[in-house]
């Protein structure tokens, strides 16, 4: 409601004010700061909404959801430990048409997959260090390889983030189902619960769902390590199982193992080192001091991954496990070193579960990267703006929409995707460790020679990696990726573009003119006269220096007679405001109102201003009895940029007897 100016104000604002004369024209803007009430949700679905997300907090209150070096292991690191559930899989049943020969490859391969680790988490260590504010790979490429190279690293990181989330969650559905095959007919179903439970807890916090996840993280993790170090020191030789596993190996041995089935294999294990880039996308998360605690978390996190798939690969090949289509190679391997005890289940449940949970790598990841390209004017603005609990709210819903969308559209059945996002991935390892070329290159830092070489290694490794997946994989999905990232890549240059032409148009580089106050007329329709039009029209009085009430009448039965008895009872009350009647042929009010307006348009050319009284009932239920002429007014008038539309609320109780009622009447 705009504020209500005296008579000497009004005449004082009628008049240009120059810069020269204006009093004011050099006072300091006036800055006043108080505590202020957190906000208030006044729905019932904003109460529930607000109970399931919990309480707003305070700027200075969002230290409290930040998360320390081991909470960042569930919060952001899941996505790379549990791939040693799939990884090593993938690659085993590529090794598998090699018969023994390709089961003799698993444990090198694995080794040149844990050096590309080393090489790739000593190179995100480096990230962090040089770029702390987040981004991973489009802050590098942003700084060092420019606009292009950042738009097609972020283009890439959207789309590992959405299939993170995908497979994630599918491959923990179907962990479950294959354990619970009743439950195969609920797949869809299961999959956006877990999706919904995902969100709502991000919605809360990072930090509380860092805390939430960080049992079943750390036991699965505590859990893993036994199995392997039992393993390695298992007393029986299991012939029985050596020789049937030998046999079959023997009677399968078709193929010729050459250079493509080893590259195969090596672009299927890759898998296991997604998410490896997430820690350095989300250093703002971490607790200050942010730079040393998500330096921790990465050397952590290559240590426990990089020790676990040498070891699963060590036990593979001892012995001598294949793939089954009715039992994964984790659940063989823990089934042989603990036998199918209580361990082995309860490992095999906290494997479920967190393979579900490991879709929160990309909600701790993509918010902050899409906040950045947001402040870069690629994404809508929305997406840098924080809600009250002090999270990035709209990459969030963003990433459970377009997760959701995909989850349905492939039915819950994701095992085709699995080895595709380590492309995005991929691309993004590439762009990073390039960009930091450049970077040690033009700071020269100590010891910034050796720092070159070991990016300029990892860019070549992970570029060749990346032709090596799209070469392998792009008859089995691989065009998909393809498709989508240069898709992505238009949409964010086309909002760029979109942006620049507002800033151009806004002149939001240059200092405007001085602000002039306009003549401006308030047009105010009403339908009878009352506690409601009298509110709206000394609303009216301080908004402009003309203010016109519109009646529309039909022509039928008898309007001369009608307009008489109005305008009498109008001159009677006496507002001081003009009356302007308007005769109608047809039953809308609406269309001979635009005509007035169209034609008042045409003779003045200062502001126009709507005021449309509408009624706030004390029950919402008797809202629909009410503001018929606003909605369609509104609606008319909504794309008309050559006026102003706003209403003036009269707040109404009809609660008590007539003379408790509490009617607001307007001064």
């Amino acid at each position: 409601m705009a504020n209500r100016r005296s008579g000497s104000d009004k005449k004082q604002s009628s008049k240009p004010v120059s810069r020269k004369n204006a009093p004011d024209a050099r006072a300091k803007p006036d800055i006043r700061s108080r505590q202020a009430k957190p906000p208030i949700a006044t729905r019932k679905i904003s109460k529930i909404f607000q109970l399931l997300t919990g309480k707003a907090l305070k700027s200075s209150e969002s230290t409290k959801e930040r998360i320390n070096p081991v909470e960042g292991l569930s919060a952001l690191s899941l996505d790379a430990l549990t791939s040693v559930a799939y990884g090593p899989e993938a690659m085993l049943i590529v090794l598998a048409a090699g018969g023994l020969a390709g089961l003799h490859y698993m444990l090198p391969i694995t080794l040149v997959i844990a050096l590309l680790l080393a090489v790739l988490v000593a190179s995100y260590r480096q990230v962090i260090e040089a770029f702390p504010g987040g981004g991973g790979a489009y802050a590098v490429s942003k700084a060092n390889l420019g606009r292009n190279a950042s738009i097609l690293a972020g283009a890439a990181l959207v789309v590992d983030y959405i299939l993170t989330v995908t497979v994630s969650i599918a491959a923990g559905v179907g962990a479950l189902t294959s354990a619970f095959p009743g439950l195969a007919s609920e797949t869809i179903y299961l999959c956006l619960a877990i999706l919904a439970m995902l969100t709502f807890m991000n919605l809360r916090g990072l930090g509380e769902t860092a805390r939430a996840f960080l049992l079943p993280t750390l036991i699965f993790i505590v859990g893993l390590v036994v199995v392997i170090l039992v393993g390695l020191v298992h007393p029986f030789a299991l012939s029985q199982s050596n020789i049937g596993h030998a046999s079959q190996l023997a009677n399968n041995s078709q193929e010729t193992l050459g250079i493509l089935l080893i590259l195969k294999a090596f672009s299927a294990g890759c898998s296991a080192l997604t998410g490896v880039e997430a820690i350095a996308n989300g250093v703002p998360l971490f607790k200050e001091p942010k730079v040393p605690n998500s330096k921790r978390t990465e050397l952590l996190l290559g240590t426990i991954l990089g020790s676990t798939l040498i070891g699963l690969a060590v036990l593979t090949e001892k012995w001598r496990i294949m793939p089954k289509s009715n039992q994964t190679v984790l659940s063989q391997i823990m089934a042989i070193s603990v036998g199918k005890s209580w361990v082995y289940y309860v490992l095999t449940l906290t494997t479920t579960f967190v393979l579900a949970l490991a879709a929160n790598t990309s909600y701790g990841g993509f918010p902050v990267l899409a906040s950045l390209l947001a402040k870069d004017n690629f994404l809508p603005h929305r997406f840098s703006l924080r809600g009250d609990r002090q999270v990035l709210n709209a990459g969030v819903w963003t990433l459970t929409i377009a997760s959701a969308a995909l989850l349905i559209g492939v039915d819950g059945n994701t095992n085709e995707l699995i080895p595709l996002f380590a492309i995005g991935v991929f691309i993004g390892f590439t762009l990073s460790q390039s960009g930091l070329v450049i970077h040690w290159m033009r700071k020269r830092p100590p010891r910034w020679q050796y720092r070159m070489v070991l990016n300029g290694t990892g860019a070549a490794a992970t570029a060749i990696s990346c032709l090596v997946f799209l070469f392998t994989k792009f008859t089995s999905g691989a065009w998909l990726v393809v498709i989508a990232i240069p898709t992505i890549i238009v949409l964010l240059q086309r909002v760029h573009s979109y942006y620049t032409r507002v800033e151009e148009v806004l002149e939001i580089d240059s200092i405007p003119p001085l602000p002039k106050p306009k003549t401006t007329t308030v047009l105010v329709p009403i339908s009878q006269i009352s506690i409601l039009t009298q509110n709206a029209i000394a609303e009216a009085l301080s908004l402009g220096q003309e203010v016109i009430a519109i009646y529309v009448v039909n022509k039928t039965p008898d309007p001369e007679t009608y307009n008489k008895e109005l305008i009498e009872e109008w001159e009677k009350w006496n507002p001081g405001v003009r009356l302007q009647i308007i005769h109608t042929d047809y039953a809308s009010i609406v269309s001979p109102l635009i005509d007035f307006i169209d034609e008042m348009r045409k003779n003045v050319s200062h502001q126009i201003v709507v005021l449309i009284p509408v009624i706030v009932p004390d029950r919402m239920r008797y809202r629909i009895l009410h503001n018929q002429l606003d909605m369609v007014l509104t609606a008319a008038l909504s794309s008309r940029t050559d006026l102003i539309v706003a209403r003036v609320k009269f707040p109404l109780s009809t609660k008590g007897p007539p003379s408790r009622r509490k009617l607001p009447v307007p001064k």
